[in-house]
């Protein structure tokens, strides 16, 4: 198997643990406080982080950061997206708010242009508006009551979207090492002023549900640093969308949710107004190769 062939397989399994997380937490959010699973799943995610970086320096040599308010607001804002990504499933079908979760990476796009100076040039804008007619083929205000929880994963989108602006300028002064802890332990440390304070006590089932999570999270992670290890970020980056399959057949095989035509059109668009923009940067890297 080629190394590019790995790591797009290692991508779509990742994303196959990413899909299989949501499908727990949506199960779990109906019982559990959100804080709560936040700072479960951060505590494994920190032996995770310890386990990565034990043989290359340690945490002491990992934590040291020229920018750390840098780490501790990404490593916060991360969690503020997750948590609002899993209020979303409390109240939305996972395919619904995985399709308008899609639109991250056009969000990026046009965030880098604002904030960090990146040329976008007038195809790329194009691509960024389809993307925002693919969410309101899928929210359809005017045409049907608009349920404020569809806004809930827009927003998750923006700060995913912000998320990774903020890890493309600490990329400029500190190792992946480095991103990787202060994700872990200062999401952990954020999430201990209120995990504890609202805590419920999870039966035996719920416990394993809950630690089967956070194992999820830390091998989907794991999953695509392994899979940057053997391929380029842009030759995986179309794989990425699996997600939307893994999620909408687990949302319909667990939960019985059936996306409709109109979801299922607009979250096409989103993908094909990303895979649009991959297939350009892939041009472009070739002929100024």
């Amino acid at each position: 198997m080629s190394r590019n062939a790995l790591g797009a397989l290692l991508t779509v399994l990742a994303m196959l643990c990413f899909a299989s997380m949501d499908t727990i937490a949506k199960w779990l959010v109906a019982d559990y406080p959100i804080g709560q699973m936040m700072w479960i799943r951060y505590g494994i995610f920190c032996v995770f982080a310890w386990l990565v970086v034990r043989r290359r320096g340690g945490l002491v040599a990992a934590f040291r950061t020229p920018r750390p308010w840098l780490q501790g607001g990404r490593a916060l804002l991360a969690v503020v997206e997750s948590a609002v990504f899993v209020l979303a499933f409390r109240y939305l079908p996972l395919a619904d708010t995985h399709a308008i979760a899609a639109t991250s990476p056009l969000i990026v796009i046009a965030l880098g242009a604002l904030f960090l100076g990146e040329k976008v040039d007038t195809a790329r804008w194009i691509a960024v508006l389809a993307g925002f007619i693919g969410v309101l083929l899928i929210v359809r205000p005017g045409f049907r009551t608009l349920d404020w929880p569809l806004l809930i994963p827009l927003v998750g989108a923006l700060l995913w979207g912000a998320y990774q602006i903020l890890t493309r300028l600490s990329a400029r002064s500190d190792s992946p090492d480095t991103t990787l802890v202060w994700s872990a332990f200062a999401a952990f440390a954020a999430t201990s002023f209120i995990g504890p304070f609202e805590w419920h006590w999870p039966n035996a089932a719920s416990w394993g549900l809950m630690l089967v999570t956070g194992i999820l999270g830390s091998l989907a992670h794991y999953g695509l640093i392994r899979a940057l290890d053997y391929a380029e970020a842009s030759s995986i980056q179309p794989y990425s969308y699996t997600l939307l399959v893994w999620v909408t057949v687990l949302g319909a095989v667990v939960f019985g949710d059936f996306p409709d035509l109109w979801t299922i059109l607009g979250a096409a668009i989103v993908v094909a107004s990303g895979l649009y923009t991959w297939h350009r940067d892939r041009r472009a890297n070739a002929a100024t190769a």
